[in-house]
């Protein structure tokens, strides 16, 4: 019989890191709301959790990153002047970011790194599972992991991560997982964590990519867990030590992800994010094909 678990509801999304790798446009704009074709990146990731039925969003800010309340807050006088033109599609573009969820918002302060930022988030989680969404990957809305996680969790608790196969000598630049198989053919019992490996020591191919499902005891391993890789709190140390003691806060679980997923933490896969999804779009994707075709053919004449 599947074991029947507490319901999710509540999504927490870390947004307090300086972008330094997007200066200088990230001097004074969080790198969070630069656009994405039309909307800034963290829209999507707020209309992900959306979807997946979580509408009690906690987001982690730090100094600077006030454009990330306000833009999903009311912007009455640009609703008043749309309103007046008559210029009802994009009223409701500017309404919808507001309309989307609950919104909270606390500081992180001192920026220590991951594990410290959702640690930040135990006073509104309580002690209750919730989902963290890192705003670095955007997960396309047709392939619903998040959805899939969290239908893990309920049947197994504990806690679930995303991972991605990757190519063995790109393993380093991310958290990898070691794993044993289930009886689904997406899913892995994880054992053991470890960030940034090198590749030689890496336990497999198995990334942990930016969503997660957490057991609340998570808080009780950040609380005291140390600094560790860049001297900060590293999240896949306190789930290391919860994918090696079940006793502590329930096993952890894997959903393999091949879907479509965006990088937007680097600059190159940033722009092949922003022309991915706008030849996909019905209303850009015609025109802008073509002329992304005609473009890619004067190049390779030219060199």
């Amino acid at each position: 019989m599947t074991q029947s678990h507490p319901r999710i509801s509540k999504a927490v999304i870390p947004a307090a890191g300086l972008g330094t790798r997007f200066l200088p446009a990230t001097k004074a704009t969080p790198k969070e709301m630069l656009p994405v074709v039309d909307k800034p990146a963290i829209q999507y990731v707020v209309e992900e959790a959306v979807s997946a039925g979580l509408d009690d969003v906690l987001m982690i800010t730090g100094r600077n990153k006030r454009p990330l309340e306000d833009h999903f807050d009311r912007n009455y006088e640009l609703e008043s002047a749309l309103g007046k033109k008559g210029d009802a599609e994009r009223l409701a573009k500017v309404q919808e970011s507001s309309d989307l969820a609950t919104m909270h918002y606390v500081r992180q302060g001192d920026p220590k790194g991951l594990g410290h930022a959702v640690l930040c988030a135990a006073p509104h989680v309580g002690r209750e599972p919730f989902a963290v969404l890192l705003g670095d990957d955007l997960i396309d809305p047709r392939d619903p992991l998040l959805q899939r996680m969290i239908k893990v969790q309920e049947q197994h608790g504990g806690s679930v991560i995303a991972l991605m196969e990757v190519a063995p000598e790109q393993i380093h630049l991310y958290g990898c997982a070691a794993v044993e198989a289930t009886g689904d053919t997406d899913v892995v019992k994880v054992t053991g964590l470890v960030e940034k490996p090198d590749p030689a020591d890496a336990p497999s191919n198995y990334a942990v990519i930016g969503r997660y499902v957490l057991d609340p005891h998570i808080f009780d391993i950040l609380r005291k867990t140390e600094p560790g890789r860049g001297g900060e709190i590293q999240l896949t140390d306190a789930l290391q030590q919860l994918a090696t003691d079940e006793k502590v806060g329930g096993p952890v679980h894997g959903v393999v992800f091949k879907g479509r997923r965006y990088d937007t933490g680097d600059r190159g896969d940033y722009l092949r994010a922003i022309v991915r999804l706008a030849c996909e779009r019905e209303d850009l994707g015609p025109d802008f094909r073509t002329w992304l075709r005609s473009y890619v053919a004067e190049e390779m004449q030219q060199s």
